[in-house]
């Protein structure tokens, strides 16, 4: 492959990891990773080296465990039902392919219906949904940022 081509996958992982910072289906932290890494192998790692990419590494596992740890503990602030934890999940999946009203709807209404499967009346589903998706809402805003960081060191560390 010419280096070109590999630049041009290397940017192009990075922005769909930078998408799936706040699309569910797509593997944010990983993505952005793996283009800074093949960024970095391309110029021979001369300009980023080992360290930057320690450092880039720690924010992609800071950034998956924010994933895992936010939209959990939204639900569960609002006192979420293990069926709502689980509809929280399936609705942010399957809202993600309803475009950007399926990433705000779906995680509230998974968590809903989940809270209502396991018996609990409307005005509390929809407080647990609400958590849900407040939680959701915050581990893509901490999961972008993350990201943004990830290609702003990879930027300094390659530019300095």
């Amino acid at each position: 492959m010419t280096p070109l081509l590999l630049w041009l996958v290397s940017a192009l992982l990075v922005l769909a990891g930078l998408a799936g910072s706040v699309l569910p289906v797509l593997p944010g932290a990983p993505f952005v990773f793996a283009g800074l890494a093949l960024a970095a192998w391309i110029d021979s790692f001369e300009r980023v080296g080992m360290g930057t990419l320690i450092v880039i590494g720690a924010l992609a596992a800071l950034s998956f465990a924010i994933d895992l740890v936010a939209s959990v503990h939204g639900a569960r602030r609002a006192g979420a039902s293990k069926q709502a934890l689980v509809g929280a999940g399936i609705g942010a999946t399957l809202g993600a392919l309803f475009g950007l009203l399926g990433l705000i709807v779906g995680p509230f209404l998974g968590a809903a219906v989940g809270q209502l499967i396991a018996g609990s009346d409307l005005l509390r589903a929809g407080r647990v949904g609400f958590g849900a998706w407040t939680g959701f809402l915050v581990g893509s805003v901490l999961k972008l940022v993350i990201g943004l960081a990830m290609v702003a060191i990879f930027v300094i560390s390659y530019a300095f």
